[in-house]
């Protein structure tokens, strides 16, 4: 693939990425307009801890400012039909939230009754509060908490509980820092027969030593190498660094039209909400340079 066509697909990749923020940048949501286009995806975390009113509260101001908040509806730390019921039709009321994403969340042990995403689904309550539309975790590179190589295989099992439950689905992944690991697992979902959109989930602009501290803690372990490997490669060890290695390699590897017509960018930006939208926006308009051998890119906002 030559620069130009690369570079192109680079920027067509991330035109439609939506974006993670959590209950704790509430009062950063007004500065968000000055960078994200007005009816973007805004993920809010489900951070240990928070309160649904928290939930409730950022999703309100988000949609105020235009844009579709999905909040993260972590099932462990629901107390029981009643707490989900009244959160929901809040979130709904409120802030006319008609999509979610479904996850067990990081609580070792549910408050109430519900220990996966799947035993929330079969509930119904979803769709009696007005969502349509869910969001399931994918992990590229396994799920810490599942036996090795099973992770692939009970998300194909959650997309199959959401069509027979009526909900149309898509997949969300966990953050990786290596494009072919990624390109390795978007080929697994589709030898299962897996055709659900999929966005695939790449960190934001932060240090090193930030992304490595979030890959420990959330099990991304093995695409770590690649990281190191990179950010030393483009000397920016003390420096912001942003996921061009993944973006280009998986630019240059969906080669498969349908896939590509499927595959969507989410970010995590651990470095801010901020500094990821400028960077994004850089990529979104072409202000980047790729490297000489297309491994990567360099945008003036890193």
């Amino acid at each position: 693939m030559t620069d130009s066509p690369l570079k192109a697909a680079i920027t067509s990749l991330a035109r439609e990425a939506s974006i993670e923020t959590s209950t704790r940048n509430i009062a950063e949501v007004a500065s968000y307009s000055d960078f994200l286009r007005r009816g973007t995806d805004v993920y809010i975390t489900w951070l240990p801890g928070a309160t649904r009113q928290h939930l409730v509260s950022m999703a309100t101001r988000l949609r105020a400012a235009g844009f579709n908040p999905v909040p993260h509806i972590a099932v462990r730390e629901l107390a029981g039909e009643a707490y989900a019921a009244e959160l929901l039709v809040r979130l709904a009321g409120e802030a006319a939230v008609d999509q979610v994403l479904v996850i067990a969340g990081d609580t070792p042990v549910p408050v109430g009754p519900y220990a996966c995403s799947s035993d929330f689904i079969a509930t119904g309550l979803l769709q009696r509060h007005g969502v349509r539309r869910i969001g399931l975790a994918g992990y590229p590179e396994g799920n810490p908490r599942l036996p090795v190589g099973n992770a692939d295989e009970v998300l194909a099992q959650k997309l199959s509980l959401a069509v027979q439950s009526g909900l149309d689905a898509w997949i969300v992944s966990q953050f990786c820092f290596d494009g072919e690991t990624i390109l390795a697992w978007l080929d697994r979902l589709r030898l299962r027969g897996v055709n659900a959109q999929v966005r695939v989930g790449l960190t934001g602009i932060a240090s090193l030593k930030t992304l490595l501290a979030y890959a420990m803690r959330c099990g991304v372990v093995a695409s770590t190498r690649a990281l190191r490997t990179n950010a030393i490669s483009l000397t920016r060890l003390v420096t912001k660094i942003g996921p061009d290695q993944p973006l280009a390699a998986l630019a240059a590897g969906l080669t498969d039209p349908d896939l590509l017509a499927r595959v969507r960018l989410h970010f995590y930006p651990f470095g801010g909400v901020v500094a990821t939208a400028r960077w994004l926006n850089a990529v979104k308009e072409g202000r980047f340079v790729l490297a000489a051998d297309g491994s990567g890119f360099v945008t003036a906002e890193v």
